[in-house]
């Protein structure tokens, strides 16, 4: 039997990675950051234990790797769903949607990233990450911002706060609410966009929705920038 090819090794490299994501997400999602192990993990992945630290220095890593894939994945989803649009504006209010979406339907996950972005370590700077910040400075760029390095980090800001508010135990803030503040702040169309819980907003059909009402092209309160 021949070797295998370097492009083929790279392949099976990439899907084992991508299996240890995908188990941590289900994991710690469903048991817990203190419950999940890297051993848990590996079992679910169909992978060994060492091929975990081969790719990700610990399980703190690799859960901020997990999900800024999880977020990337669900945020391109969003600005993809048909109809698809090159409107700026529709597209900033899909994005918000996406990650309020993400607080909302996976709070232990998205509470233990947040809380895990808190502590010594900060900010993990993966190729997972790298593509979400390409999706939000490219929607930025869409939506019509002329200083894209600036406006970045404050919208990054703005939803990491958001998500924080939601799942703030002992006193979140309603999801409606904070969506209403970032659409203000960005002058967007309430009814632009696809809410959280799936209900109609007037702009994008949610997923499975035949037809459904088409986009909004009201013009907006003001810019907010």
């Amino acid at each position: 039997m021949s070797p295998r090819s370097a492009s083929v090794n790279e392949e099976l490299r990439r899907r084992s990675r991508e299996r240890i994501l995908r188990a941590a997400v289900e994991l710690v999602d469903t048991r817990g950051y203190e419950a999940t192990t890297l051993g848990d993990i590996a079992e679910r992945a169909g992978t060994a234990r060492g091929l975990i630290s081969y790719y990700f220095p610990g399980k703190r890593q690799l859960l901020q790797s997990a999900v800024h894939r999880l977020m990337h994945l669900t945020l391109e989803a969003a600005l993809e769903r048909e109809p698809r649009t090159e409107d700026g504006r529709e597209r900033l209010a899909r994005a918000i949607d996406a990650i309020l979406g993400l607080a909302v339907e996976h709070p232990t996950l998205m509470r233990t990233h947040m809380a895990g972005i808190l502590q010594a370590e900060g900010f993990v700077r993966c190729e997972e990450q790298q593509r979400l910040a390409f999706l939000l400075r490219d929607t930025l760029a869409r939506y019509g911002s002329e200083d894209v390095d600036t406006d970045y980090p404050l919208l990054r800001a703005l939803l990491m706060g958001a998500v924080v508010a939601v799942l703030l135990p002992g006193a979140p803030m309603p999801w409606t609410r904070l969506r209403s503040e970032l659409f203000h702040r960005y002058g967007l169309d309430r009814e632009a966009g696809v809410p959280p819980d799936g209900s109609p907003s007037g702009g994008t059909p949610s997923p499975g929705t035949p037809g459904g009402p088409g986009i909004s092209r009201s013009s907006p309160a003001g810019s907010g920038r």
